[in-house]
């Protein structure tokens, strides 16, 4: 009775799925009756009670494994992943090349090991998990091209549920699920990875989705689709890079049009940039201690807003990680921002800046960044500033750069037992709010960044600087590590 009627449901969910508007992207390469054939139980695809399987493909895959530190990855035979319910395995087609992935493989976050990392792709539907829901079904039918955001989130977890009243999909940035399982343990919702060494069945861990593979299961409220309009390869940079500073700009800045915002840190999350500090208060704001054998990431997941008022005597510092400062600026001028100040010590960041959106460039090497901050804005400082590198001098400066009542947003990752300086009174006085942000929420950001970049907000192209081959994973993280990736790196897997 249950495989016929979800037989049922999956036919229903053929029929929808080729007029669902995710699918016009395969539109561009399939013909009607081709785009009917990929549901055809005669041509190698199966329909059963556990959702759509592709019968006649590979039985294994290569994926680029990190075993420990100092070590090279190297290039491993996998069974062949299979999802789980609601979830989809995607035949990898791209993947960025990210600071957060490097900070795993320097051992500046603790992660379970061996692990494959990659975790903002793109690539094609090819199955979905047993009895996953036929809304899931519908929204990504077999052959639908797809982008994935670095947070999965579960759908079903306190904040993924909260404020689902409001008409909004909650607050898939804080899933619990995801830094639980995925964060701390390297393993999807169920507790188990999905990786698997062929002939010795060895559990390999997977950061996100474990994008550096050429399959990969993603649970599916992490994905989108993705139009023929958008290349797969700089589409990638969508599921981070893009996404992250959205999360940052639209939900902790919550930049509104007319507003200044200063992005101090160019550079970006691990740069090798060093920004001067500023002599501000000498009363130290507590951080959070860290145990070393507990994920960094598993205590940095709760945004912790400090407003100034009466009853302030300290506050904890939540940091995050990941981001393209670029992004940033793009999407401050998206939202309408009028003075969009970038700072940084490398003129080449500076003037790529200003393609990208900038309308003032300050090279704090040169001249005290604040100071230029607040010149350019009539003496007030700017209404939101964003540190970018995690750093303790930089901190300050973005305390120091926001007007009263401002917002100092901070996106830029520290090492555990990092302490940043700030003058309590200022905060309070002035009510500077200063606000940690992780990433976007994967289902109401991601579609929206897929439709600012078809409308050309995003210059993806732009943003890619570099492009690898799928065996040149090595040689891309050195190139990272090294400061000579100016933008975005990615590798091409299809």
């Amino acid at each position: 009775m249950a495989f016929c009627r979800s037989s049922l449901l999956l036919r229903n969910a053929r029929g929808a799925a080729l007029r669902f508007s995710c699918s016009s992207r395969m539109e561009g390469s399939l013909t009607c009756s081709d785009r009917r054939r990929w549901y055809s139980t005669s041509e190698g695809t199966t329909m059963t009670a556990s959702g759509y399987h592709v019968s006649s493909g590979p039985s294994h895959m290569k994926g680029a494994v990190f075993w420990e530190t100092n070590k090279p990855v190297t290039f491993e035979d996998f069974e062949m992943p299979r999802p789980k319910a609601n979830e989809v395995l995607v035949k990898t087609k791209a993947c960025g090349v990210c600071h957060s992935d490097l900070h795993v493989m320097k051992g500046e976050i603790p992660f379970p090991t061996p692990c494959v990392v990659g975790h903002e792709i793109t690539g094609e539907v090819v199955e979905h998990g047993p009895l996953s829901d036929s809304k899931i079904i519908e929204r990504f039918p077999v052959g639908s091209q797809v982008v994935g955001a670095f947070i999965m989130p579960c759908g079903s977890c306190f904040f993924c549920s909260k404020a689902r009243i409001l008409s909004y999909d909650g607050q898939d940035d804080l899933c619990e699920s995801f830094f639980a399982h995925n964060r701390a343990k390297g393993t999807l919702y169920d507790g188990e990875t999905r990786l698997f060494l062929r002939g010795s069945g060895k559990p390999v861990y997977m950061y996100s989705m474990g994008g550096l593979a050429e399959y990969c299961v993603v649970p599916a409220h992490g994905l989108t689709c993705l139009p023929n309009t958008l290349p797969y390869t700089e589409s990638a940079v969508l599921g981070c890079a893009v996404f992250t500073a959205y999360g940052a700009m639209a939900h902790a800045a919550q930049v509104r049009p007319g507003d200044s915002v200063a992005v101090i840190g160019i550079g970006g999350v691990g740069s090798r940039s060093h920004l001067p500090g500023l002599k501000v208060g000498r009363l130290l704001i507590e951080s959070v201690k860290i145990p070393y054998n507990v994920n960094l990431e598993t205590y940095l997941i709760r945004k912790l807003v400090l407003v100034g008022g009466p009853l302030l005597s300290y506050c904890l510092i939540k940091v995050a990680i990941q981001i393209d400062p670029i992004c940033c600026l793009q999407i401050a001028k998206a939202f309408g921002a009028s003075d969009i100040i970038a700072v940084d010590v490398q003129e080449e960041k500076l003037q790529k800046a200003k393609m990208f959106g900038a309308t003032h460039a300050i090279n704090s090497r040169k001249e005290d960044a604040v100071a230029k901050i607040k010149e350019i804005t009539g003496g007030r400082g700017v209404d939101v500033a964003v540190e970018a590198l995690g750093r303790p001098q930089t901190f300050s400066q973005c305390v120091q750069s926001v007007q009263d009542g401002g917002k100092a947003v901070m996106i830029g990752l520290t090492l555990s037992g990092s302490k940043g300086e700030v003058d309590i009174n200022h905060l309070v006085r002035k009510q500077i709010k200063v606000i940690g942000s992780y990433g976007g929420r994967a289902r109401q950001d991601l579609p929206k960044l897929v439709k600012l970049a078809e409308k050309g907000t995003f210059n993806l192209q732009a943003a890619v600087s570099r492009k690898y081959k799928f065996e040149e994973v090595e040689e891309a993280y050195k190139n990272l590590d090294q400061g000579s990736i100016v933008g975005r790196g990615v590798v091409e897997i299809m």
